[in-house]
């Protein structure tokens, strides 16, 4: 092996650490920080700690600092997956980046049209952030998705950006918008322009928190059945939680990886369709092509 391949090597073994060491400290911050508890408890995110502020304190959480862990995360599964890649070389990670990168591209393109190429990167951010935060529950950490504050932050990000592309078609027209079909609508369409971040950032969370909560307490009625069918056991054989064997592991299989990922997948996809929703390309086009016959009278006038 020569020294070229041991650094590839090495930095590889760093990359994987990067992913892995985020995910075992969240695990230690947990072990450390939790207080010894008796049964079952369904509670929120723990305040790891607080910080002064002039205004109001700054509340530290485990929903904040598993979503940074996940971030970390990440960032190393995207630097390990591009590690290497180079022309004329194909690898299984290489194809496997490739194999991202055009699924995001077609379903971008395919949801958004061709005006929006730019944002595969984002809805990936989406889809990996929500997704890998709901999985965190397999490692008995609280999954930040859990937590409405994270979601919600997620979801004002999205509002401004909607904002932003209705925006696009002149500040007149938006403000217009507000007015149609008539007039006095124009409450009910300011509450509906509310309602977007509001009905995301809820729908996301509801679904996500709940699936946690059906699991702790569908495992805790097993743990009481299994204790009634085998109570009357001797020593124990009479102690042994045989319900709680097998049962379990299935509906973690659904609540928390497939509804963890279709909740990611129906996120992004809602932020796709709100924000190429919200474009109002024709009135965009029109004032492009007035500011392009502005600018060619002027050159014209001046010439």
């Amino acid at each position: 092996m020569n020294n070229k391949t041991r650094r590839f090597v090495a930095v590889d073994v760093l990359l994987i650490l990067l992913m892995v060491l985020p995910l075992v400290a969240g695990m230690v911050l947990k072990i450390l920080f939790t207080p010894p508890s008796e049964g079952i408890s369904i509670t929120g995110a723990q305040v790891y700690f607080t910080i002064p502020m002039p205004l109001q304190n700054l509340p530290i959480s485990e929903a904040q600092v598993n979503s940074a862990l996940v971030v970390l995360t990440i960032l190393g599964i995207c630097l390990y997956l591009t590690h290497g890649v180079r022309a004329g070389v194909t690898t299984r990670r290489q194809q496997l980046a490739e194999w991202i990168v055009e699924k995001l591209d077609g379903m971008v393109k395919e949801s958004m049209g061709d005006y929006f190429t730019a944002f595969p990167p984002f809805i990936a951010a989406i889809l990996a952030l929500s997704a890998l935060s709901s999985l965190l529950s397999l490692l008995g950490l609280f999954a930040p998705t859990s937590d409405v504050n994270i979601v919600a932050g997620w979801a004002v990000l999205v509002f401004i950006l909607i904002t932003y592309y209705k925006l696009k078609g002149g500040f007149l027209n938006y403000a217009k918008s507000f007015t149609e079909p008539i007039a006095v609508m124009l409450p009910l369409n300011i509450l509906g322009e509310v309602a977007t971040p509001v009905s995301m950032a809820f729908r996301h969370y509801g679904n996500v928190l709940s699936g946690s909560v059906i699991a702790v307490l569908i495992a805790s009625a097993l743990a009481g059945l299994s204790n009634l069918v085998l109570g009357w056991l001797p020593g124990v054989l009479g102690d042994f939680p045989l319900l709680r064997i097998g049962i379990p592991a299935v509906l973690s299989m659904y609540f928390d990886i497939f509804s963890g990922c279709m909740q990611a997948y129906i996120f992004a996809m809602l932020t796709m369709l709100n924000i190429s929703g919200a474009f109002p390309r024709d009135l965009f086009e029109e004032r492009k092509r007035r500011k392009m016959e502005k600018k060619a009278q002027k050159a014209a006038q001046e010439v």
